[in-house]
C-alpha cells in the first residue's frame, strides 16, 4: 500500500507521468464537496481553485465525510469512489492536462493503480450522473 504520491513514485511504476493525485475537499459550510484530480506533479492551491470555481473557502474534507460519502479511507481517494456517491454530492474537477491521454488512479484501494483513457473515466463518471468539469486544477511546481 502507498499513501502518498512520493511513496508511489519510489516504486518506479510504468507511466508514472500519468498518475493522478486526488484531493477530496469541501466548502466552508460543508454544503458542497469536490474531488480535484490533478497530475501528481502539479500543485493545487485551494484558495486559487476556489476563486476559479466560484465557491467559498475550501478545506480538506474529514475522514468521516470521506468514508460516508465516497466509502474510502485516507490514502485511497480515487475518482472510482464517486461510484459510491449515491446522492451525487461530489463535483469532480479533472485537470485539463489529462485530456486526450491516459490517467492512472487507485481502484478504491491504495495497493494498485489502474491506467485507462481519461475520456473513458470521464464518460464512466458522467454516465453515473456525476458532474465532471475538465479545467485547469493545478499549477506546475
Amino acid at each position: 500500500a502507498v499513501y502518498t504520491i512520493e511513496e508511489m513514485l519510489a516504486l518506479h511504476l510504468p507511466h508514472f507521468e500519468t498518475v493522478a493525485k486526488n484531493l477530496f475537499v469541501r466548502d466552508a459550510k460543508k454544503r458542497n464537496y469536490y474531488l480535484l484530480v490533478a497530475p501528481h506533479d502539479k500543485q493545487v492551491k485551494l484558495t486559487d481553485f476556489a476563486c476559479r470555481a466560484g465557491t467559498t473557502r475550501l478545506s480538506f474534507a474529514s475522514q468521516e465525510d470521506l468514508q460516508e460519502i465516497l466509502g474510502l479511507y485516507s490514502g485511497a481517494v480515487s475518482p472510482f469512489g464517486i461510484l459510491n456517491d449515491r446522492e451525487h454530492r461530489v463535483h469532480v474537477y479533472m485537470d485539463s492536462s489529462f485530456s486526450g491521454s491516459m490517467i492512472g488512479v487507485h481502484p478504491n484501494d491504495n495497493t494498485a493503480t489502474v491506467w485507462m483513457k481519461t475520456q473513458d473515466l470521464i464518460h464512466l463518471l458522467r454516465d453515473y450522473g456525476t458532474e465532471v468539469h475538465v479545467v485547469p486544477v493545478g499549477e506546475v511546481d
